[in-house]
């Protein structure tokens, strides 16, 4: 999901005229003269239709139901029916929504979207049950502690597998069309640290992004600090992981692009409201130094990951490798209203600096690496030429190096990741043959 930040003045506008009823029923009766000013008329016979659906379930539905319930369904159905990413947030999770921009709330952690009236994970966030249960992109969550999915809303799911830290929710999941199993999971606060940054070897580091909170973008130029100042001197190279990574504050995402560009368009975004027509532009600063770099990405790779991935593959920036991203390229504002409701509604389409749109594409990489098991052979006792009694020295002086002289390095993240080794070696490779 993408929250517009800059669309704040519209969001209230739109939010304080949803909220008039009274406002809306004085343009129903007047509604010919509407088009005197360049509006279309209320569809009067539609609103006849609706208010006596609306009658006959309060009259014969076999348990009475009052008027905010059935006008809040409404609601929500009204939303459900426009596109996967918009919704009616009610004060719970309009509350919950904006925790998780800041990093902290509470659940599984898991990004979901739906497919075939399926809930679909997206990708599980690092660190949180859902991750740590083996939960991956793709996977579809057919039940939810034995109740069916099917036909349930996106919201309605998501309600569901939230609830109080500490207790436990099972899901049954089907993955790559196999048969269902079931994954016990225990809730919890999720914490979720965006950023995180190491060394992978001499001179080359790694920036793991695991979604765009509002601070990402300072963080990323902490992470960058950190790793110069670690490394004692310029990298060689840098990977950017991006791998299911579900998005997040279209901000940060362009925060996080400056900080490897120097020029040009970031993105843009294309709506039908004026304010939702934006242009996001470099600025000169480089506070990557202009490291060679490699971001990856995956199927899980969505929204705010794609920006940035579309925006350094067209300023041929860096080299992207992995598999397909996601494919969500639309915006979603969410625009409060006056009792402590909103509704977060797609507003606009983004497209990458060279105009593509990667709504329902989703971004290639330049390299298509799939995800694969490391498995490593160990070496054996092999005798080499300084092991035998008696060998020459070597000719230059250097010391000699026997089969038993080589230390075991600790374990690096590179040894288990392939898609992470594989861009390491890349990185390498173009360091050899530029000659750094």
């Amino acid at each position: 999901m993408q929250h517009f930040r800059r669309l704040t003045p519209i969001a209230l506008a739109l939010g304080l005229l949803l909220g008039s009823p009274a406002l809306l029923a004085a343009e129903a009766a007047e509604a010919p003269a509407a088009t005197a000013s360049g509006k279309a008329p209320l569809p009067l016979d539609e609103l006849r239709t609706f208010a006596e659906v609306m009658d006959r379930i309060k009259a014969a539905y076999v348990e009475p139901v009052d008027d905010k319930t059935l006008l809040e369904n409404a609601i929500k159905g009204m939303l459900s029916n426009l596109d996967p990413h918009s919704a009616y947030l009610e004060p719970e999770a309009f509350a919950e929504l904006q925790e998780s921009t800041s990093g902290e709330f509470g659940g599984l952690g898991i990004e979901v979207g739906t497919e075939d009236g399926f809930v679909k994970v997206v990708s599980p966030i690092d660190d949180t049950p859902a991750s740590k249960a083996g939960i991956q992109p793709g996977d579809l969550i057919v039940k939810i502690d034995g109740q069916p999915t099917k036909g349930l809303s996106l919201m309605e799911a998501v309600d569901k597998m939230r609830g109080k830290a500490g207790s436990k929710i099972t899901l049954t999941l089907v993955r790559e069309g196999g048969r269902p199993f079931d994954v016990e999971l225990t809730r919890a606060v999720i914490k979720v640290r965006s950023v995180k940054s190491q060394l992978l070897d001499d001179g080359y580091g790694l920036i793991r992004i695991t979604q765009f909170q509002i601070n990402t973008g300072e963080d990323v130029g902490k992470a960058l600090n950190k790793l110069r100042k670690d490394n004692g001197k310029k990298l060689k190279g840098l990977v950017l992981d991006l791998r299911n990574n579900p998005g997040g504050v279209l901000q940060a995402a362009v925060e996080v692009s400056d900080h490897f560009l120097k020029k040009g368009l970031i993105v843009y975004t294309e709506g039908r409201i004026a304010n939702s027509e934006l242009r996001f532009n470099a600025d000169p600063a480089d506070a990557s130094e202009g490291v060679p770099l490699v971001v990856l990405i995956n199927g899980g790779s969505a929204s705010a990951s794609e920006i940035v991935a579309g925006a350094l593959q067209d300023h041929k920036r860096a080299v992207l490798m992995g598999t397909d991203s996601f494919g969500k390229g639309s915006v979603q504002t969410v625009l409060p209203l006056n009792n402590d409701r909103a509704l977060k509604l797609t507003t606009a389409l983004y497209f990458t600096p060279n105009g593509r749109s990667i709504q329902a594409q989703g971004i290639e990489p330049d390299i298509e690496v799939a995800r694969a098991k490391v498995t490593r052979e160990a070496d054996g006792e092999l005798v080499k030429e300084a092991d035998l009694a008696g060998h020459l020295g070597n000719g230059n002086g250097g010391a000699d190096k026997p089969s038993n002289g080589k230390q075991k390095n600790a374990p690096r993240p590179q040894d288990e990741d392939y898609q992470l080794s594989q861009a390491l070696n890349l990185l390498k490779g173009l360091n050899v043959t530029r000659g750094d």
